[in-house]
Formats: structure tokens, sequence, C-alpha cells
């Protein structure tokens, strides 16, 4: 029973993390500022990287190297703000909680049997719970540093389609 808790735990995190924010909203574009760094990605998934100039009600401009760029509302799929990355933050709460983890399942793991009268099983038992820790340590701090850091501060709705299902 814990397993199969555990299995629609893992398989709805996804969905809960995708319908937390509606970043659908242009007039969001309207709080950047003309210094910051952003990425826009196309509805035809051409990439532009640049720092951001202006947005109106129908495009949004941005300086792309020494170019002017000006993108119309219907072209854009997302924006993505590139100054604030949290890679480091991540990785360091994920890590900490992999080595909790970690160090939680080798104190499960570790079984001691008291029948002998000369054992070293409070030793043992603290090398697993290290090395555990060491291990969720690791795979918590690189799972942080794969999740995506950069914020997408807007993404256009998906087009509807007419077609009959």
């Amino acid at each position: 029973m814990p397993n199969a808790a555990l299995v629609c735990f893992l398989i709805l995190i996804p969905s809960s993390l995708r319908a937390q924010d509606k970043k659908s909203d242009w007039k969001v574009l309207y709080g950047l500022h003309s210094v910051e760094k952003i990425e826009l990605i196309e509805t035809g998934m051409k990439k532009h990287v640049g720092k951001f100039s202006t947005v109106t009600e129908e495009a949004i401009q941005l300086r792309e190297g020494s170019n002017d760029i000006g993108i119309r509302k219907e072209s854009v799929a997302r924006v993505t703000l590139l100054e604030k990355s949290h890679r480091l933050r991540n990785a360091a709460i994920l890590g900490l909680f992999g080595a909790g983890a970690g160090a939680g399942i080798g104190a499960a793991a570790s079984r001691c049997n008291s029948t002998n009268s000369f054992n070293f099983c409070g030793l043992a038992r603290g090398a697993e719970v290290a090395v555990g820790a060491v291990i969720g340590l690791a795979g918590g701090a690189g799972i942080g540093a794969a999740i995506p850091s950069h914020p997408t501060i807007y993404r256009a709705e998906p087009a509807k389609s007419n077609a009959p299902h």
C-alpha cells in the first residue's frame, strides 16, 4: 500500500507543477526593464536572445546583438527572463532533502543483530547512514542543478483546434 501511494504521488507531481501558474497575461511584460536579458521563442520555434526594449499591446521589441527586432504578440510563444538563475539554490535545497532521505534509508537498511556479545553494530550503522546521506546529497544536488532555473514570465495559450475529435 505505501508503494502505491508513492507511485500516485510521483505521477501527480508534474501535473500539479504545471497547473501552478497561469502565465498567459501579456500585461506582465510591461514590468520588464530595458536592461533585462530575455529569451523569446516564436510560435515557429525560432529563438531570440537579447535585451528587452519595449512592449505594446500588439508587439514586443528586443535588441539582439546590434539589431532591434520586433515580434507581433500573435507570434510569441514564450518569454523567459535570463537574469535570475536559481540553480545553486535548487541544488542546495534538493541536496539537503536528498541527504536526509539517504540517511533515513541508510538507517532503515542497516539492521543489527545483537545475538553476538561482541559486535560493532553502532559503528557500522553510522557508516551506512553516512554513506546513504552522501549518496542522497549527490543525487539531490544533481537533480536540483538540472531543474530549469530561468523563470518563464509569459507563455501564450495553446491554439485551439477546430478539427473534430
